[in-house]
């Protein structure tokens, strides 16, 4: 009996300390997703486009996001060249955890929503997916996480976790972040496709103490197999700028008028 009483505590001590473990690698994820304390964010970016052969196009968008009763929405704005310039695109977070999401195309006229399928495709011609689009502000519940260990990166002492969809059906099976343990900065997220493939790789850097906050305002994604990378630089941001609840409407979306 006292065998068999030993052995359950072992079971339970390893238990209990598996759970504590991944309730660690959640609470640090939710730490640095929730870092950055404001009611609403607006900012200007220039994004570059790089080819395998090394050309590069550039795009110049605004972005704005809000909290709102059932999580933040975010609208964002091309305003050159002029080939894209007047296409927005809305995504909103539901009590689900799931996105819903709308593009507006001025060559087609028309609203179009994203199905949640569409997730793995490109956004507008970029490395970015409508998915990596929304991933910063994806829930923590919505995946499974794993300290996996601790070591240096970019100079900095970073925990490293291992997140794993609980749906099947997200374009990634996994997604290995750094995260700074002073800071709760990401700095590197590797996203690994369902043969368990490194396919992407996003990098945040250029930290710089805006209105009080440490501002991440470069991100660049790389796509391995294709060569191709996609970089924004992020040349203005403000935050807790009064930002109208019309512009988070697919009435907006259509118009960019409130």
């Amino acid at each position: 009996m006292k065998t068999n009483a030993l052995f359950t505590a072992m079971i339970l001590f390893v238990v209990s300390a598996l759970c504590l473990h991944a309730q660690d690698a959640e609470s640090i994820v939710r730490a640095s997703r929730d870092r950055i304390k404001a009611d609403t964010v607006s900012t200007r970016s220039k994004m570059v486009i790089s080819a395998k052969d090394g050309s590069t196009t550039e795009r110049v968008l605004d972005q704005y996001s809000k909290d709102g009763p059932k999580g933040s929405r975010t609208m964002i704005v091309f305003q050159q060249p002029a080939t894209v310039a007047g296409t927005r695109f809305l995504t909103m977070e539901t009590s689900g955890g799931a996105d819903d999401r709308w593009i507006f195309l001025p060559s087609l006229g028309k609203v179009r929503r994203v199905a949640a399928s569409e997730g793995g495709g490109s956004f507008m011609g970029t490395d970015f997916s409508y998915d990596d689009i929304s991933s910063m502000s994806r829930g923590v519940e919505l995946d499974t996480h794993t300290l996996l260990r601790e070591e240096n990166f970019g100079g900095s002492l970073c925990h490293v976790i291992q997140s794993v969809p609980k749906d099947s059906s997200y374009q990634y099976s996994k997604m290995i972040s750094w995260i700074t343990k002073d800071s709760k900065i990401t700095s590197k997220i590797e996203l690994y496709d369902k043969r368990n493939t490194l396919v992407k790789t996003v990098e945040m850097s250029g930290i710089k103490e805006i209105q009080g906050r440490d501002t991440v305002t470069i991100t660049k994604i790389t796509t391995h197999a294709a060569g191709t990378s996609t970089t924004i630089n992020m040349e203005r941001v403000e935050y807790d700028r009064n930002i109208p609840e019309g512009v988070f409407t697919t009435k907006y979306l259509e118009t960019g008028k409130m």
